[in-house]
């Protein structure tokens, strides 16, 4: 496939002395420039407001306005257009004053091709970095705008999400918590003329009432992770650890529970957010670990160049990882609800706050031979 030629570029040449203006025309046509030619600056000027040009080559010195003026209009009509004034030798002085005002180069008479062509080629370059420049910073101000557009838009929606939140909130919550209750109170005063059968039936119906609040709880903790802001800092990993830990002790009442920990290198996050990374992970490790007789629990760090990998890992139940997929997914289970309870929010939660951070989690396991979490962070 060829190359699509460039169209010629466009000269406007302006010298009083029309032999001379014409025979550089000529000259120039014929290396491949389209030129147009005058002897009158200000017949220049008013075809320069019609038509297009890329280079304007002006003598210094005319009656009618010098080319130092000449240029300076020409600039007011094109930002962009580049302007070359030619000169005799005696004007060299001049031809810099004009350099001072805007023109790219100067050439002196009489003429050598040789000397002129060099000059162009640098001018029109100029001139097409200047209209590329042009160009990007339109496309610059146009992306600008969209982001202005979507930011504003973004602020809209998430208005919207808060107050879909607030609705949520005090609208799902209150009849809820009126069908729980008024389970409650049926059981509790009229017990007597309820069958078991019909006992147990409240019983359910109570019980599902409380598990849908906690549904709406964890989908609003997951909903508002999206626009909370995050407030980076060092963070003690270790201290944070031994926190949650002692905040679980009851996890571990009555049961032959081992947690091993491995020193911990502190990481830069925001603590309230990695506080419940380590809730939700360690929290699983002792629900997943019940049923074994003797509970294993590892906690530790791998160190890496670019990341610092958090480890946590337990002799659980452990699952299929043909299943992994659906593991950060929002109320997935890979377990029954009788089996262990939750919701399936937690690791959807740990991975949205994992990711807020720069970082990323994953998972290895295998079906009741238990399971290992990692989550690495930027240092």
């Amino acid at each position: 496939m060829s190359d699509i030629a460039a169209p010629p570029a466009k000269l406007l040449i302006v010298d009083d002395e029309s032999a001379q203006m014409a025979a550089l025309c000529d000259t120039l046509e014929h290396e491949g420039y389209v030129t147009t030619g005058f002897t009158s600056a200000k017949e220049a000027l008013a075809t320069l407001r019609t038509q297009k040009f890329d280079l304007l080559l002006t003598d210094l010195m005319m009656p009618e306005m010098d080319g130092i003026t000449l240029l300076r209009a020409a600039q007011q009509v094109d930002g962009n257009l580049v302007g070359i004034v030619m000169t005799g030798h005696g004007a060299i002085d001049t031809a810099v004053e004009a350099m001072k005002v805007g023109a790219l180069d100067y050439i002196l008479k009489p003429f050598k091709l040789s000397a002129i062509l060099p000059v162009l080629a640098r001018a029109l370059s100029v001139r097409w970095l200047r209209m590329e420049n042009e160009e990007l910073q339109q496309r610059v101000g146009e992306r600008t705008a969209a982001l202005e557009t979507a930011n504003k838009d973004l602020q809209a929606a998430n208005k919207e999400l808060e107050s879909f939140s607030y609705s949520v909130s005090h609208d799902l919550r209150a009849p809820l918590r009126a069908i729980d209750g008024f389970s409650k109170i049926l059981v509790a005063d009229h017990a007597p003329q309820l069958s078991a059968e019909a006992q147990k039936m409240l019983g359910t119906v109570s019980a599902n009432a409380r598990r849908m609040g906690q549904l709406i709880d964890d989908l609003l903790a997951f909903s508002r992770l999206s626009h909370r802001p995050i407030s980076k800092q060092r963070v003690k990993a270790a201290a944070l650890v031994q926190q949650v830990l002692d905040e679980l002790h009851r996890e571990r009442e009555g049961r032959q529970v081992e947690v091993r920990i491995e020193p911990l290198p502190d990481c830069m996050g925001d603590p309230s957010l990695l506080k419940q990374v380590w809730v939700n992970l360690l929290s699983n490790a002792f629900k997943f670990t019940r049923r074994r007789e003797r509970a294993l629990i590892e906690i530790g760090c791998q160190e890496q160049q670019d990341e610092k990998v958090y480890v946590v890992r337990d002799n659980g139940a452990g699952f299929d990882m043909a299943y992994v997929g659906k593991l950060f997914g929002v109320f997935q289970r890979l377990h029954r609800s009788d089996e262990f309870e939750g919701t399936g929010a937690g690791l959807a939660i740990v991975q949205r706050i994992i990711q807020r951070h720069g970082g990323r989690i994953w998972v290895e396991a295998a079906l009741d031979q238990g399971a290992t979490f990692y989550f690495a962070l930027p240092p």
